[in-house]
């Protein structure tokens, strides 16, 4: 360190938030605003949406179905989405999918107003939304190394889990008092003003077209990312262990059941917000990522304790111990999250960025989308606490025999790694 190098924050500051992503970029500002206000809404639609198919079925399968209608439009619009956030000006993919999604949550608002709501245009909208969000968070996630410095992306992943988790915790809370007193029609409503905040948002962020080495979008493009994030084994293993934890340990299709089971309506907001609670509550305390740079083993370790902080869960009989392991849970997730999110963005070239952006929402969305399905059917089958039990156990297992499959990931190393020395001299040569 030179003699005019700013000292490194140290005490209660250096847990605390690096707040220089937002200081240096005003679009970080405004998309980070456009993304909290978004959150916000679509979790209100989070809990309404299976309440809503609970209270017009009663079946715990018709509510872990939606993941599988969710599914299909993962998979294909996920890569397809990729290679359109290389190959498309990012900002406007994400203008016009958050517009699209403002106009499913008519739908919503509409089918409840009705006398009789139907079934069906809760999975068509399910499937639709999965399409949209599967276009637009490769562009999303590929536009923030963009906007931001490269030494300020740890920072900038911790400020963007904050945003995630502020929504997380506050709209399920909310939405349990909103559905149960004021009905589902007001959290559809909700949701699609906060769509419209955030396309105003968004529509005032700089444009962000295409790379000259970008390839244009096709199966050949989608082929070539692929090829990319097979020959990164360490990238591979953190796809694949986020995979096996959210689709082995993930229990919100059940919840709502849960919560009956124990006897305790009231509590159903408060077991969807609980997750994110403790995703929130490590995202204020963010500022020790910047200082750890095996990634890997953080991504391995924070996994497995999820998948054990879910099996607790399970076994509780007492509803406050359930929601403190969730929320234990939560802030396991989040510590994986940040470390993956920094592993990919200081370590993949920016032509390819959105490629294995999909690549990546495939990692950490169609886990949860078919733990959904399992989650649902292992409670139709053997019980709720047990789906929830077994999951976490299983996810342990799982993460751990990955970690020995993957040595790769364990010995990553921000500091040495060819491909972050590599965007990092890209990224230099950028500003020259």
């Amino acid at each position: 360190m030179t003699d005019d190098a700013p000292e490194p924050p140290s005490g209660l500051r250096a847990m605390l938030p690096d707040l220089a992503p937002w200081r240096a970029s005003r679009d970080f500002r405004r998309l980070w605003y456009a993304g909290l206000i978004s959150n916000f809404g679509s979790f209100l639609t989070f809990v309404a949406l299976p309440v809503q198919l609970k209270d017009l079925t009663g079946s715990a399968a018709a509510v872990g179905a939606i993941g599988a209608v969710e599914l299909i439009p993962l998979l294909v619009f996920g890569l397809y989405g990729g290679a359109l956030a290389d190959a498309w000006d990012k900002r406007k993919l994400i203008v016009w999918t958050e517009a699209g999604q403002g106009l499913l949550s008519v739908a919503l608002l509409l089918n409840a107003l009705l006398p009789h709501p139907a079934v069906w245009p809760l999975y068509v909208v399910a499937a639709l939304s999965s399409a949209l969000v599967s276009v637009q968070r490769p562009a999303l996630d590929s536009l923030w190394p963009r906007i931001v410095a490269h030494d300020h992306l740890p920072a900038a992943a911790s400020l963007n889990s904050f945003r995630w988790t502020v929504g997380g915790v506050a709209g399920p809370a909310l939405a349990g008092v909103v559905v149960a007193y004021a009905g589902l029609g007001w959290a559809y409503g909700a949701d699609l003003l906060t769509f419209a905040v955030s396309v105003v948002l968004v529509v005032r962020i700089a444009a962000s077209p295409a790379s000259h080495e970008a390839a244009k979008p096709s199966l050949k493009a989608i082929a070539e990312g692929a090829r990319y994030a097979w020959g990164r084994k360490e990238l591979l293993g953190t796809y694949a262990v986020d995979l096996a934890a959210m689709f082995l340990a993930m229990p919100l299709a059940v919840l709502p059941f849960l919560a009956d089971e124990l006897n305790a309506q009231w509590s159903l907001g408060l077991m969807y917000a609980s997750v994110p609670l403790g995703a929130l509550l490590v995202s204020l305390v963010s500022g020790w990522t910047a200082r750890i740079h095996r990634h890997g083993r953080m991504v391995v370790l924070s996994a497995a304790l999820w998948g054990l902080a879910i099996a607790a869960a399970g076994v509780m009989s007492n509803v406050w111990l359930v929601l403190l392991f969730l929320t234990v849970a939560g802030g396991c997730d989040m510590v994986s999250g940040i470390f993956r999110g920094i592993m990919w963005n200081q370590t993949i070239p920016d032509e390819l960025r959105g490629r294995l952006a999909g690549i990546e929402l495939l990692s950490y969305s169609v886990g949860p989308t078919v733990g959904q399905v399992r989650s649902g059917g292992f409670a139709a089958w053997w019980g709720v606490r047990t789906s929830v039990w077994s999951g976490g156990v299983l996810c342990a297992g799982a993460v751990g025999l990955l970690a020995l499959c993957l040595p790769k990931l364990m010995t990553y190393d921000a500091r040495t790694d060819e491909h972050a020395a590599q965007v990092r001299g890209q990224r230099a040569a950028a500003r020259v």
